[in-house]
């Protein structure tokens, strides 16, 4: 995109790819754009290009299998022009062309040389210096790299990892064993290689004994989440590769995914992404499945050829993976079935033994700048006044790593997914770096950002958006003869409106209210504070206790529960309160039981009517408790509208 549109503007650029190919992950298997719903904040170029995967696909020429009309209903109409799934191929041809009409000079399958590769007199890049020993000047520059290479040898601030919460005063920050519990483990699984036997060790895959070992909650490490690749398989029997035991396969490496399959794990390994002519995004789905947790480890800092053994052992990873999925016996009968019908597709990465060239790397070096983009702005608690495009996608964070909780069993560390309240602005001081470090880089890519806020912007449709807006201050700033810092944002702000860009975002939803969990009287047990439960999606507007609060959908109605297990102080009487956010299009009787010293008593509830107690709760009576145990289950049985939920408080009653 950068690319694309500096020479639009009449500009000689030069594209140096590592790789033969272009398009990154967008080419590479990530077949399925994650919008979060908001289509209209994709502008300019962008949405250019998923207006091109339209007109692909409105040939009848171009849908080999399938009905199109049915697909296209069931996964969007389109009226805006723009298609957003897309074969790895069809991407991939799009790219070629555009950067052809394009006259783009591109210099393919030269590395950046980490240590001498970048040339500077003062302040100012004069060129790069690749593996090979070529050079290539320039005026300014772009680092549109997954691992922001550039920043170390232009002598840039920047980052990896996690800050602590302390660093930008945020709540997501640093180590977190609370947060992950869409892709959380549902039934207890023992971690040690004899059950039961902790001086056994422990099982491949687990890398912390204790809760503590992996440092306090919010601290600081330099951990990231787990890269995978996005595989594209087929279901079409004259275009699938069988799925077959790779070289040096060792199931041992499996063993905890086994044991969660027997522990009652019964899930379709996360084909349910699908693809034109009957293919899918194959993504991770649960606490042990294609992210290679930890498997990333020394790959941001290393050398190639530390960063090609990690890669090639992802791909050991995976093609075992699915191997084990297909032949152990802990794997449900009809799991197995239906994974062989999947294969590599034929007419997939052709040259690279249908196996995508790119690895996911979700998340890298991250430069500090003037400005850094937070959790804040994410939330829509702060908003810059020099926008350069809108984020509008989750905090998402994959898991980082398995730990064994103080119960002993298996848990995940490090998953976030909370939803802004509303899109957000992107400052174009978070793409320009300090001006005592550099004046003519730009980074849409690895730019300054906390970890937390790069979990919501680090979407490929927002930096295709952030790369359109640095090549159009790198022109302004060879226009004016001016450093990158000194672009003016109003001669930005024109030329990005002018191209389409979407800068502004109209809120629809109010700002978030948290309310801490501190001070709170009785017994307060928030969502985040659960063990084992089903998916609920994660969000943040409106008034709502402690971080977040949780709703029922994603994929429609199938019976969830939410169980809040408190310990009481004592048996005895306790009025029981429940926390819930008034939300648009809430269940007006949601069934809630109370698991009491006489039994089970139902209370249903109107979600849709805001809560009467400070704006936060409703009673749900007063009960009879016979042991310090309390639970109380929240389900979507039966309903049709939103369940909500956020926390229970238990408030003891004096006799």
């Amino acid at each position: 995109m950068a690319a694309v549109q500096a020479a639009r503007s009449g500009h000689s650029v030069v594209l140096i790819s590592p790789t033969q190919k272009l398009g990154g992950l967008t080419a590479s298997g990530l077949g399925m754009t994650d919008t979060a719903g908001y289509r209209e904040i994709i502008g300019g170029l962008t949405r250019d290009f998923y207006r091109r995967i339209h007109r692909h696909y409105s040939d009848p020429l171009n849908w080999r299998c399938g009905d199109r009309d049915a697909y296209i209903k069931k996964h969007g109409s389109h009226p805006d022009g723009m298609m957003h799934r897309f074969e790895p191929h069809v991407t991939a041809k799009v790219f070629e062309e555009w950067a052809a009409e394009s006259k783009i000079t591109i210099v393919r399958g030269e590395r950046l040389d980490l240590r001498h590769g970048v040339v500077k007199e003062g302040t100012r890049i004069t060129a790069l210096r690749m593996e090979s020993g070529r050079t290539f000047p320039g005026k300014i520059f772009i680092d549109a790299s997954y691992e922001g290479d550039l920043l170390p040898g232009a002598g840039i601030a920047h980052t990896y990892g996690r800050e602590s919460a302390e660093t930008y005063q945020e709540r997501f920050a640093g180590v977190q064993p609370r947060t992950g519990v869409e892709h959380q483990f549902r039934h207890p699984v023992d971690p040690y290689i004899k059950p039961g036997d902790a001086s056994s060790g422990l099982l491949p895959g687990i890398h912390a004994a204790t809760p503590a070992a992996m440092g306090a909650e919010g601290s600081a490490d330099k951990l990231v989440q787990a890269y995978n690749f996005r595989l594209c398989l087929t279901d079409v029997p004259e275009n699938r590769i069988p799925i077959q035991r790779p070289d040096g396969y060792d199931a041992a490496r499996y063993e905890l995914l086994g044991r969660y399959f027997k522990a009652g794990f019964a899930h379709p390994f996360g084909l349910h992404d699908s693809m034109p002519n009957r293919k899918t995004d194959l993504n991770n789905f649960g606490p042990f499945s294609v992210d290679y947790l930890r498997g990333n480890d020394g790959y941001v800092e290393g050398d190639y050829a530390t960063r090609d053994r990690i890669i090639a052992e992802h791909i050991r990873y995976q093609k075992g993976l699915l191997y084990f999925f297909l032949t152990d016996e802990r794997v449900p009968a009809h799991l197995r079935q239906q994974l062989a019908q999947w294969g590599y597709a034929k007419d997939e990465f052709t040259d690279t033994g249908h196996w995508p060239w790119q690895i996911y790397v979700r998340e890298a070096r991250r430069m500090i700048s003037d400005h850094v983009m937070t959790e804040h702005h994410i939330l829509g608690e702060q908003v810059v006044t020099d926008s350069v495009g809108l984020g509008g996608y989750p905090l998402d964070c994959h898991n980082v790593q398995r730990f064994v909780n103080a119960e002993g069993y298996a848990l995940v560390e490090g998953g976030i997914f909370i939803t802004p309240n509303n899109p957000y602005p992107i400052s174009y001081r978070s793409i320009v770096p300090r001006r005592s470090e550099c004046e003519n880089l730009l980074v849409p890519w690895s730019l300054s950002a906390s970890h937390v806020a790069f979990l919501s912007i680090r979407m490929e449709p927002v930096f295709m958006v952030l790369s359109q807006s640095a090549a159009t201050a790198a022109s302004l700033a060879l226009q004016n003869h001016c450093a990158v810092q000194d672009v003016s944002y109003a001669r930005l702000r024109e030329q990005l409106d002018k191209q389409g860009q979407a800068l502004d975002f109209k809120p629809v939803h109010p700002k978030p209210e948290p309310v801490a969990l501190t001070g709170l009287p009785g017994i307060v047990v928030d969502d985040l504070d659960i063990t084992f439960t089903d998916d609920w999606v994660c969000r943040q507007d409106g008034r709502f206790v402690g971080q977040s609060f949780r709703c029922d959908v994603s994929h429609g109605k199938d019976d969830k529960t939410f169980r809040y297990r408190a310990r009481l102080p004592k048996p005895g009487r306790y009025e029981v309160r429940y926390a819930y956010t008034n939300v648009r299009g809430a269940e007006e009787s949601a069934p809630i039981t109370i698991y009491t010293s006489q039994g089970p008593k139902v209370i249903r509830i109107d979600l849709a009517q805001p809560p009467p107690i400070e704006g936060l709760w409703v009673s749900l009576g007063k009960f009879d408790f016979a042991t310090q145990e309390a639970t109380i289950v929240v389900s979507n049985a039966g309903t049709t509208g939103l369940v909500v939920t956020d926390a229970v408080q238990f408030l003891p009653i004096n006799p």
